[in-house]
């Protein structure tokens, strides 16, 4: 009679353990602790717009609670300060170049395989919830994706809130959800009443705190901030309501909102915060070095598989563990003004170390003529880029530890040469391996947009008559979209 009640007390014991901790079996039939993933991506928020870095005049919860639960990361990067290019990395785990979204509103190559299909594989529902901005479905087929909802009274569609809650609820195996937020992303709310001394300013952004309209906006942004907070704190309720312990949440930004468009440090060092109860000490910082495209190999990692050599990323998990050991020397970013609303040729690119980082703008006024051929309205428009931009150098170099928010251009500083030199050595080993267009010299390609064309007066630039539609389709670089 006891070693039957034994087995059966065995048996309970052992099938609540298996629900608990939700074993899957991955690719190769080993049966794993398959952790719950979700990814909660906030759209155009500064990094140093956050209580817990330390601006102390905006209203994050949410986000601070994490931190305090988590870990913060002081060294996140994106690849490209831009919607689409910034989440497909995040999706893909290789650069905008090599997954083919380096330009607004354009498609991932076709050939790309996406955390859809890695996490599927191993198990696991892959859900969108909230706003998409990638494509094609044949690289990013989803479970599940539920379009944001409209709400009355404020400036952007809410997540799909009920659909995240009842899938909380029902969910019977191991998931990676992505919750992809339209804040604090313009246009924001419209608020009176404040004043400059209500905000935060930056030396790259202190001349805002004069500007009667840029304090409004920002009144507005720091609004729609706490807005976002919101959505998030009734997310992290029902996580612990309805999920185990056994769930990853992070919380991201896809890119920096002063910095947007560019390769500063304002638009690449995005938040980034991780919260894994049990593993991930509370309340702790890491300044390793990580990047957006390493988030794919992370989550492959934790859901038990094995990350291909041929992506981009490398897997943080030992970080989430506590190790403080580097995972990259080296991070890099892209820049094109092409294809956005007041577009231009203006291409840079960027490699950042913890110490120094180098930018070298591919057009910029001072090596403008070397990138003219024989076409007459193509050379117009290559100089106009320069010309928009003609305070921007060809090369910059920060020492970022001494200057973190990049005043002092070291570029033509004798002292720096050597630094110099192994930084654009290191640049041009990635674009090579990126297949970057640019390694050829003296070389500055039209990119065939989608929605802003150069040659086409908008609501948002005016385009002189006599070069009005006068670009043709042989005068664009040849692209996979």
């Amino acid at each position: 009679m006891k070693i039957t009640s034994i087995i059966i007390f065995l048996l309970i014991t052992l099938s609540t353990y298996l629900t608990g901790c939700r074993l899957s079996e991955n690719k190769n039939g080993n049966n794993i602790k398959s952790p719950n993933i979700i990814f909660f991506l906030a759209d155009d928020q500064d990094k140093y717009d956050y209580g817990c870095y330390g601006n102390k005049k905006v209203f994050t919860p949410a986000v601070d609670r994490l931190a305090k639960e988590g870990l913060l990361f002081e060294n996140a990067f994106t690849g490209q300060a831009i919607c689409a290019p910034s989440r497909s990395q995040l999706y893909t785990g290789n650069y905008p170049l090599k997954n083919g979204c380096f330009i607004n509103h354009i498609k991932t190559k076709e050939d790309q395989i996406s955390v859809t299909t890695y996490l599927n594989d191993l198990g696991y529902d892959v859900v969108l919830a909230g706003k998409s901005h990638v494509g094609p479905n044949k690289v990013y087929n989803w479970s599940h994706a539920w379009k944001p909802e409209k709400k009355e009274g404020v400036p952007r569609p809410y997540l799909p809130l009920n659909k995240i809650e009842n899938f909380f609820k029902s969910a019977e195996k191991p998931f990676c959800m992505f919750i992809t937020s339209d804040y604090p992303h313009g246009p924001y709310f419209d608020v009176d009443g404040k004043t400059a001394d209500d905000f935060k300013y930056y030396p790259f952004n202190q001349s805002d705190s004069i500007n009667p309209q840029k304090v409004k906006q920002t009144a507005g942004y720091y609004r729609s901030i706490e807005e976002d907070n919101k959505q998030l704190e009734i997310i992290l309720d029902w996580v612990d309501k309805y999920l185990d312990k056994n769930t990853i949440f992070i919380y991201s930004a896809d890119h920096g909102r002063t910095g947007k468009f560019t390769v500063y440090d304002r638009g690449l060092n995005v938040p980034f915060v991780v919260r894994w109860p049990g593993v991930i000490k509370p309340n702790s910082k890491t300044d390793v070095l990580i990047h957006y495209t390493d988030v794919l190999p992370t989550f492959i990692e934790l859901a038990g598989g094995k990350s291909p050599k041929t992506i981009d990323g490398k897997s943080f998990v030992e970080v989430l563990k506590g190790n403080q050991s580097e995972i990259h020397e080296y991070v890099y970013g892209v820049q094109s003004n092409q294809n956005i609303q007041q577009t231009a040729v203006f291409p840079s690119r960027m490699v950042r170390n913890k110490k120094y980082k180098y930018i070298r703008n591919f057009n910029s006024i001072e090596v403008v003529e070397n990138n003219l051929g024989d076409n007459e309205y193509v050379n117009t428009f290559i100089k106009m880029g320069a010309e928009k931009f003609i305070h921007i150098p060809f090369e910059e170099l920060y020492d970022i530890e001494n200057d973190p928010f990049e005043m002092n251009n070291l570029a033509k500083v004798p002292q720096y040469e050597e630094t110099k030199k192994e930084l654009i050595k290191e640049m041009y080993y990635w674009m090579n391996e990126q297949g970057d267009f640019l390694v050829k010299e003296n070389y500055m390609p039209l990119l065939k947009p989608v929605h802003n064309h150069l040659d086409k007066t908008s609501k948002f630039k005016k385009v002189p008559k006599e070069l009005e539609n006068t670009l043709k389709e042989e005068d664009y670089l040849i692209l996979h979209y």
